[in-house]
């Protein structure tokens, strides 16, 4: 029901995917609840929706779409809204005006066809300029800024997930609890919605005839596409820790910093 809290989703008319992903245990205590927040993009979002978005007291958006796509589908914000949208310019999917997941679609038929391209795409989201650059803003925000921060990219699935997951990682969340929020983009409020207006943006935009469960798999999020974004940046870098610091410029510092904003005892 559109406005209630579940655990830690809550449901929108407008906003697809909106959740809290703190309140896991994390090193040496429990991520806070209430300021880490992820969704996806707020085009459509209602007037009653970017009322409860206030209400959370957000400070800092963090963007990770590409230059094209915000022009294209610019996000509503509440008319009081006076915190900083973070993001660093350029393109993040190699097809102009689309999101990553969309850019994959191009030669997918079948569900299989659907989970080969996701599985190279995960290869590719943590070493992509533009992201990087963003992910970077999002590390520093984390690291400076005690209010609370909302992360978004068109879905909220594959590069909001993969951040998110960073995030988790770095604050010591067991690995099973950072799945386990990472799968909850395939049941989180009205999943068949999300599901359909994915579908509409990817037939529109490449013209091919592909099967339902194709589509699913494009718009849905399966372990085994985080654990081969793990997997590509543990090979590159030996740990994630090692590409938080060589990569997105996270010092000793900046992590113990971002442990005593983020973790309570």
């Amino acid at each position: 029901m559109n406005g209630t809290v579940s655990a830690r989703v809550i449901d929108m008319a407008g906003i697809h995917n909106f959740r809290d992903y703190g309140g896991y245990a994390a090193r040496g205590g429990t991520l806070r609840r209430g300021v880490l927040w992820r969704s996806g993009q707020h085009t459509d979002a209602t007037p009653a929706d970017l009322a409860m978005v206030h209400d959370l007291g957000i400070a800092t958006v963090i963007d990770l779409r590409g230059d094209s796509e915000r022009a294209a589908n610019p996000c509503l914000r509440h008319a009081e809204f006076s915190g900083d949208v973070l993001f660093h310019p350029g393109e993040t999917a190699s097809v102009h005006g689309r999101a990553a997941h969309e850019e994959m679609a191009r030669d997918v038929r079948s569900a299989d066809d659907a989970r080969n391209a996701m599985l190279r795409l995960y290869e590719t989201l943590p070493f992509r300029p533009v992201l990087v650059g963003t992910f970077r803003l999002y590390m520093q925000a984390l690291t400076e800024r005690d209010t609370p921060s909302l992360l978004h990219c068109l879905a909220g699935k594959d590069r909001t997930g993969v951040a998110a997951a960073l995030v988790h990682h770095l604050m010591g969340v067991h690995h099973d609890d950072i799945v386990e929020d990472y799968l909850l983009t395939n049941t989180a409020g009205d999943a068949e919605a999300r599901i359909a207006a994915g579908a509409r943006h990817v037939r529109a935009g490449f013209g091919i005839s592909m099967d339902d469960a194709a589509v699913r798999v494009l718009m849905g999020v399966d372990a085994a596409f985080l654990d081969r974004a793990f997997a590509t940046i543990r090979e590159k870098h030996g740990s994630v820790d090692a590409y938080a610091r060589d990569v997105l410029g996270l010092t000793s510092e900046g992590l113990a910093q971002m442990e005593r904003q983020l973790i309570e005892s």
